[in-house]
């Protein structure tokens, strides 16, 4: 046994998870599920009052970890009173084995620390950017880190033996380039869909409408390389129209196809609808039919030599919630 004082009247999720012995991702499933009511602090963390955890706990009945004590102090707690905590410290488990062999604890997940390394799809920028900045606000002492890129030179590089964590794909052809050399730890997950879009200058000057119209003679038009999954969506597209395009420039991820447009040194780019909300007004977008026939799945994965496995598993689970999901279909991602 072991005690902690408190002199919180809320609590965060790391600390609601060691009062309740259970870990902080099932206490994040418990509130994604609205099975637990949090609210914000002013740095945007979640955070938990003490008599709901204290309901939760009753509701929870001989369920529970929790002592009575402890149980006890939650109420006090929410009432506005200082608290002594007494915790176990035993955790229960089916392993046989010593406690070095289970990977699991109450609070485990609230003792994440050091970087994760994330290679993801240069159109994921924006949304795991505001991800990996929630991510170490829940845990205090990580940092995330990320790797943007067309989807088959981050495949390359963690087939290479690039230093990783997370891979995140634009299609699951880039994701198997990992999982066939063996590279990834588990099965990948689809975690969103995406669906291009053509990107034309502020005021669409060319009044382009189709796809069609890509094909007009003198107009500028670049794309992604057929190796990556933009601009393979986009090579589907035009061949399920039946439209040749020669553009003037295949480039190596969608951020590139997009500058372009945004430099104006092209009249228009096929891109995914998220990189054209991500640009604002500095592009205008224009959609088209057939785009619908080239959605990419977004599949994300542990990586098998990941050096800091747990928050591996922490990031992608926070991905893959509902506030994840949220800031993803925001930004005009597809639900899987």
């Amino acid at each position: 046994m072991h005690l902690r004082q408190y002199h919180l009247h809320v609590y965060r999720i790391g600390d609601a998870a060691a009062l309740l012995g259970i870990s902080a991702d099932t206490v994040r499933r418990l509130v994604d599920g609205g099975k637990l009511a949090a609210e914000r602090d002013g740095t945007g963390r979640r955070i938990i009052p003490g008599p709901v955890l204290a309901a939760h706990a009753r509701n929870r009945g001989s369920r529970s970890v929790m002592t009575r004590s402890a149980r006890r102090t939650l109420q006090v707690a929410g009432a506005g009173a200082a608290a002594l905590l007494a915790l176990s410290a035993c955790s229960s488990s089916d392993d046989s084995s010593t406690g070095s062999g289970s990977s699991a604890s109450a609070s485990s997940s609230d003792k994440l620390s050091g970087t994760v390394t994330v290679f993801a799809a240069a159109s994921l920028k924006e949304s795991f950017t505001a991800l990996g900045k929630e991510f170490e606000q829940e845990h205090p002492g990580t940092k995330v880190t990320f790797s943007f890129g067309g989807s088959d030179s981050l495949a390359a590089s963690i087939t290479g033996g690039a230093p990783a964590d997370v891979f995140a794909s634009a299609s699951p052809k880039t994701m198997a380039i990992v999982t066939d050399k063996g590279d990834a730890s588990g099965t990948p997950a689809t975690f969103v869909r995406n669906q291009l879009e053509i990107a034309t200058l502020p005021g669409n000057p060319d009044k382009i409408a189709s796809l069609k119209d890509l094909t007009r003679s003198g107009l500028k038009v670049v794309l992604c390389d057929k190796t990556v999954p933009c601009g393979s969506a986009a090579q589907k597209a035009l061949d399920t129209s039946k439209l040749k395009l020669t553009p003037v420039s295949y480039e190596q991820d969608v951020k590139a196809a997009l500058t372009k447009v945004e430099l104006k040194e092209a009249d228009a780019a096929v891109v995914y609808k998220t990189d054209v909300n991500a640009a604002g007004d500095k592009v205008e977008g224009v959609d088209f039919p057939e785009s619908a026939d080239a959605v990419n799945d977004y599949p994300i994965v542990q990586l098998k030599d990941a050096p800091n496995a747990e928050a591996a598993r922490a990031f992608i689970a926070l991905v893959q919630s509902a506030d994840g999901q949220k800031v993803l279909t925001e930004a005009g991602f597809l639900k899987p």
